[in-house]
């Protein structure tokens, strides 16, 4: 496929970076783009209401969880009270986490639109969508069809649901473009306008129980043209009063049911297996592919997304993905997959992600394998580590990646399923264990305390400076909590909405108000961070190697370094002032570049090839070396 040959050069600070949607990278390697990102994960439905004449209604909820809408639903206000149930809620048999599965906000693409300048602000050069395509569910991986758009993102549910109705889901040549997907291409166009890259999450492991196959599935039987796409294991028969039907949910959930792996080898859960996709399945979801890679299917996919993140690939036969990743790159030389890669088992073993980083599958996954460590130096949770333990772990983590690998990893800290970070540091057990508030009433729902704060702010400037592309979940800029899903997905504190102070708890009892707004203070220090990143070259691309630890002191430094560009990144982690001693170092000089704390640098000097640096009580600061 032809690529777009002319390069828009921008500049920022003192980086001049190429941009083009189309710009091509070698097979077995992650796009250029990829390694300099900052991204921003966007969750549509919380994102921001920028038109209220599309939001949901009980139609179109209709298959999704909790199975049924209560009666008096109603659109929940932007600025409502988390845990505090609507009047419809409290008229419904259900505890808080189960009735608030149908709490709809609004959130759509037009919120989007309205947010760009705000994101292009912030520095923000890659935007990651959770799933777009349409679907009853708020979360919408529980898809009534991949080919369109959700019809309360865009202006028009009703047209575009006459739309959709209309078609042939398995001929392509039928399918037009709904409200909802035109106004995503425009949303396309100025992302890329702006210089940023788009990736859309995708899960082709399975649907909805509402995606048009399975509903003929589940009303035609073993007489279905569809019986081949799931995973069956029995029909009903109708001579018998029982339902015999047996069918694979997705973790056994049975609203997800699965699509039909083919050929499987070795499989094993939390690991890769071999195998692929049933034919016909596969032929769909190639053509959804090119359909949002290159919408006007005219070669050039310069109007099309730059990528997809890839929802529980490791429940997806190798196969399939490298068939997948071979289809997408003769679609976009410069494209991004980008898969998901958790538990091998929960809650102690992370999955290894190294199979699917050969150059045949993915070029990146989201990389829990990083912040699981990093929370237990910076948060001291989970038992804690010290220094050398940390350096020793991470080590371990990145050992054999290339350069581009490492650099293209996203480290996140935060996502629509885990605890926002302030909650995820506020609680100190172990990763993603007992951090939801339905089964954890001791889970403490508020704000972090001052030396939480502290901690957060040493841990953003460790993502920002070390190895791999750094990753925002919506709303973490703006200071907001959240236990682990659903309370992670609260609507964002935008500051023209007046947001009720948080007073009611999950059980319904209540608090002295906790005041709720956007944390500028938050916000500023993130932005900053953002905008060195996007200037030090050798935060970006430069290698990394730790120059000190002291496990008794609890102090850490370490060196980004690329050609002339150098800087060293050193924490503090004892509630005493300590002195760091960096010996044989070639330090004419230093300037401060930040620092996670007021006055966190107490004096800094150099002495014969050794630089020494006093910093404050639970603080970080980067410096520029000369």
């Amino acid at each position: 496929m032809p690529i777009r040959s002319q390069l828009i050069r921008a500049s920022f600070g003192s980086i001049l970076f190429l941009f083009s949607p189309t710009y091509g990278a070698p097979f077995d390697q992650p796009p250029e783009w990829s390694r300099d990102a900052i991204w921003y994960q966007i969750f549509v439905e919380r994102f921001e209401n920028g038109d209220s004449k599309n939001d949901p209604r009980p139609i179109d909820m209709e298959g999704s969880y909790p199975g049924f809408v209560p009666a008096g639903w109603k659109i929940t206000p932007w600025g409502h009270d988390w845990y505090e149930q609507e009047s419809w809620a409290r008229k419904t048999d259900g505890d808080f986490h189960k009735i608030v599965a149908a709490r709809r906000y609004g959130g759509d693409l037009q919120g989007v639109l309205n947010k760009l300048d705000y994101l292009q602000d912030l520095g923000i050069t890659a935007i990651y969508f959770n799933p777009l395509n349409d679907a009853p569910s708020l979360h919408k991986y529980d898809a009534r069809n991949y080919r369109h758009i959700d019809r309360n993102f865009g202006p028009d549910p009703i047209g575009d649901h006459t739309i959709i109705n209309k078609e042939n889901p398995l001929n392509p040549e039928t399918w037009s473009w709904t409200s909802a997907d035109r106004l995503f291409l425009k949303l396309i166009n100025e992302i890329h306008r702006r210089k940023m890259r788009v990736i859309i999450d995708v899960s082709w492991n399975h649907t909805g129980n509402t995606f048009w196959a399975w509903k003929d599935v589940v009303k035609n039987q073993k007489n279905s043209r569809f019986r081949d796409w799931y995973d069956i294991s029995s029909f009903d028969d109708p001579k018998t009063p029982e339902n015999e039907f047996q069918f694979e949910g997705w973790l056994g959930v049975k609203t997800l049911p699965e699509l039909k792996k083919v050929n499987v080898s070795g499989k094993r859960r939390g690991h890769v297996f071999e195998g692929d996709l049933q034919p016909e399945v596969k032929e769909h979801i190639f053509n959804v592919t090119r359909r949002w890679m290159d919408p006007n299917n005219d070669g050039d996919p310069s109007d099309g997304v730059d990528g997809f993140r890839l929802d529980v690939a490791s429940h997806v036969p190798l196969g399939f993905w490298r068939d997948y990743r071979k289809f997408v790159r003769e679609i976009n030389p410069g494209a991004l997959l980008l898969g998901e890669a958790w538990w091998t088992k929960w809650p102690d073993t992370l999955m290894d992600p190294r199979p699917f980083l050969r150059g045949d599958t993915f070029d990146s996954v989201m990389h829990y394998q990083w912040y699981k460590p990093a929370r237990q130096l910076f948060a001291k949770a989970g038992g804690g580590i010290k220094p050398s333990e940390f350096i020793a772990k991470i080590k371990r983590v990145y050992a054999g990646y290339s350069p581009a690998q490492s650099q293209s990893l996203m480290n996140l800290v935060a996502s629509h399923d885990s605890p926002r970070l302030s909650t995820s540091f506020l609680n100190k057990q172990k990763y993603k264990f007992q951090m939801g508030a339905r089964g954890n009433k001791q889970l403490k729902l508020g704000p972090p305390d001052k030396t939480t704060t502290s901690e957060i702010r040493m841990m953003l400037l460790h993502q920002f400076t070390y190895l791999s592309a750094p990753h925002i979940w919506n709303g973490d800029e703006l200071g907001m909590w959240g236990a682990d899903d659903p309370d992670c997905r609260k609507p964002l504190l935008w500051g023209n909405i007046d947001h009720s102070p948080q007073i009611f708890a999950p059980d319904g009892s209540r608090s002295k108000a906790i005041a709720v707004s956007p944390n500028q203070e938050q916000f500023s220090y993130q932005k900053k961070l953002i905008l060195l990143r996007r200037k030090r070259l050798e935060w970006t691309r430069g290698s990394a190697r730790f120059l000190h630890s002291n496990d008794e002191a609890l102090t850490l430094a370490y060196l980004r370094e690329i050609d002339q560009h150098r800087s060293l990144v050193a924490f503090n982690f004892s509630n005493k002032a300590r002195t760091l001693s960096l010996d044989n170092q070639s330090v004419s000089s230093f300037e401060l570049l930040v620092a996670s704390r007021p006055e966190a640098l107490l004096a800094g000097t150099i002495e014969a090839r050794t630089l020494r640096l006093k910093l404050a009580p639970l603080s970080g600061v980067a410096l520029h070396l000369n």
